[in-house]
């Protein structure tokens, strides 16, 4: 598995050997022991997640807080998403540092989320499947997010603004800097 560290700390993007013949592809999507190696650390998943979005549509920017904060693992199985985390923690030497990827179903790269990320995605094809495992349940009460074109943070999301899809909830989250966390 090639490990890359990415612009911010402790989250990691993984990419799987594939192993290919005659009959198709193989590869290995998850193993605790690497991603312990890697860490340095146990990572228990509880929770997979499992989406299908539009081209278009863009998720995030998403966490939880408190006890509840996830850290995720994800990856697509179909289509292409551009993928964003946004690092939340105060104490971190990477706060408020952005990490942008393209995961799809042809490059098969994964990339770790520690706890303490904003995340979110943009849907880049029809149809994309995204799947993320988390090591902590969904939690309504501890549910934040930022909105997805903070001045501030300057994502670039490098697709058209008016044919970004958001959900109700996504179009009223905060700024960065109005949120207490």
């Amino acid at each position: 598995m090639k490990i890359t560290p990415t612009n911010i700390e402790d989250c990691f993007l993984m990419e799987p050997p594939t192993f290919r013949d005659r009959r198709g592809l193989f590869f290995e999507s998850y193993n605790h022991k690497t991603l312990e190696a890697v860490l340095g650390r146990s990572v228990g998943f509880v929770q997979d997640n499992h989406s299908v979005s539009h081209e278009g549509v863009l998720r995030g920017l998403h966490f939880q807080t408190g006890k509840h904060a996830q850290a995720k693992l994800v990856r697509v199985v179909r289509g292409e998403v551009l993928d964003v985390v946004v690092d939340l923690r105060r104490d971190s030497n990477t706060y408020r540092n952005v990490f942008r990827t393209i995961l799809s179903e042809s490059n098969r790269k994964m990339l770790f989320i520690p706890k303490g990320m904003a995340h979110g995605f943009l849907s880049l094809k029809d149809d994309s499947v995204f799947l993320y495992k988390c090591d902590e349940y969904y939690n309504k009460d501890a549910e934040s997010g930022i909105i997805y074109n903070d001045p501030d943070l300057k994502i670039d999301w490098g697709f058209p603004e008016n044919k970004i899809i958001l959900s109700d909830k996504d179009m009223k989250l905060p700024k960065l800097k109005d949120l207490s966390i």
